[in-house]
């Protein structure tokens, strides 16, 4: 009980207390992804309450449901689950839970930064990353289980895609627009970091699809394209912890220093905690689970939504699911560039996209290995060719640490022209990966010959 009245206290003096210097070093531009969307709760009906737990809870509930500006987009999350309960259209169904996750992404982003006030910075940072991108995660797995690879593995790139050129590509854009007359710069140092770790995914997608298309097709089989994906998921995988030592360990300052001046300049002070260590972990455990059914919900029913909206399956997966699951995301950074904090965009566009080809991929592999499903790294031609492109442009464009509006456009525009290669695509998905054996099969005789 006492721990309860503490964590009371603690909440109807959050928004007069500040933050010690520990806490801002505790949350790394990541964890501020969704922050523009927050709004700070008026606590002064709940503080009436007489009993600590009901206090407590009621607190709690303002904070992690109405503390945010997507509340009005909560109500899907329950409609999710009558539509399915009652055998609604599954097209409602998909578009309902598609909402649903969308907004509890950003609640999970607002949980684990609470989480991580209490945790320190290290272990902090650590649960920011491995909780970043659950729903994808999450999406993922409950494809694997029902054997939908391509689903997995399009939905994923979809995800990688969108945070490199649409997320980016809007956020140098309208960061570019809002600051005309005197420009922006940002940290090179953070964007080589990523885009080094960006290249290192792709030779890892690459080198499967080139081991269908050495010579001698004839003799190749599934069975060692299947084993160079494993070992190359177990090798980003090695990456990428190595990543984060390198991000909260030995070069933290990479990643923090410019946000840290540009509040020490602004004289701004972080919020401290406004709910309890463990309140967040309990509601992060019930939103996740709630993440976890809508997420079958998606699975189940993307097909048939495919169907009934005349969309392809693939321009579904690749496209539709990323953009809106990570709307409050993109939201967050598009926000930040606005007002000049364009380090932190960077954070979110390539952290992200850095955090799903080097973890959530190479993971989804892993676990697809331990079920018994043979899942590769071959993300068959067209996918892995706009990959390389989409990873060379943004390569450039970060390239002088300088930006403008036209390098966030041409971004845009190629995300544009991505998505419409991907929406003329109608043809199923395993037409499809016929489509690209044969023109394998077709670039092999070109080798031999």
């Amino acid at each position: 009980m006492g721990s309860l009245e503490e964590e009371a206290c603690l909440l109807e003096d959050a928004n007069t207390e500040g933050s010690s210097k520990e806490s801002l070093h505790g949350k790394s531009s990541a964890i501020n992804t969704s922050s523009p969307l927050r709004k700070k709760s008026d606590l002064t009906l709940v503080s009436r309450v007489r009993c600590p737990m009901l206090r407590h809870f009621l607190a709690n509930l303002q904070e992690v449901i109405l503390g945010t500006k997507l509340s009005v987009v909560l109500p899907v999350i329950p409609l999710a689950f009558v539509a399915q309960y009652y055998g609604f259209g599954r097209s409602w169904v998909f578009a309902l839970s598609l909402l649903g996750v969308s907004a509890l992404a950003e609640r999970i982003s607002f949980l684990t930064e609470q989480i991580a006030y209490y945790i320190g910075p290290t272990v902090g940072g650590l649960v920011n990353a491995t909780c970043g991108n659950a729903p994808e995660l999450i999406i993922a797995i409950f494809a694997l289980s029902q054997n939908k690879l391509d689903m997995v593995k399009y939905s994923l790139l979809g995800s990688v895609l969108s945070n490199m050129l649409l997320v980016l590509g809007t956020s140098l854009f309208c960061g570019g627009i809002a600051n005309l007359r005197k420009g922006q710069k940002f940290n090179r140092k953070q964007a080589e970091v990523n885009c080094l770790l960006l290249l290192l995914a792709l030779l890892c997608h690459s080198l499967p699809l080139l081991f269908g298309m050495r010579g001698r097709p004839a003799v190749v089989t599934a069975e060692p394209t299947l084993q160079l994906s494993r070992a190359s998921s177990i090798v980003m995988l090695i990456a990428y912890l190595s990543y984060l030592v390198f991000q909260l360990f030995t070069h933290r300052q990479y990643f923090e220093a410019e946000e840290e001046q540009e509040d020490e300049e602004d004289g701004e002070s972080e919020e401290a905690a406004v709910i309890g260590f463990w309140s967040a972990i309990m509601w992060l455990v019930g939103l996740t689970v709630l993440v976890s059914l809508l997420s079958e919900y998606l699975v189940e029913t993307i097909e048939d939504a495919s169907n009934s909206w005349g969309i392809s399956l693939r321009f579904n997966s690749m496209i539709l699911l990323p953009v809106v699951g990570n709307a409050p995301e993109h939201a967050g950074a598009i926000i930040f560039a606005f007002k000049d904090k364009l380090d932190i965009s960077l954070g979110v566009a390539l952290g992200s996209a850095t955090q799903i080809s080097m973890f959530v991929v190479p993971l989804c592999v892993v676990v697809s290995w331990t079920m018994g499903i043979n899942m590769d790294l071959n993300f068959n031609l067209l996918e892995t060719g706009s990959l390389a492109l989409s990873i060379v442009a943004v390569a450039f464009t970060l390239q002088d640490g300088n930006s403008h509006y036209l390098k966030g456009l041409i971004l845009i525009l190629l995300y544009i022209v991505i998505g419409a290669c991907f929406f003329v695509s109608k043809s199923p998905l395993n037409q499809v990966n016929l489509t690209d054996s044969a023109t394998k099969g077709a670039i092999g005789t070109i080798f031999r010959a």
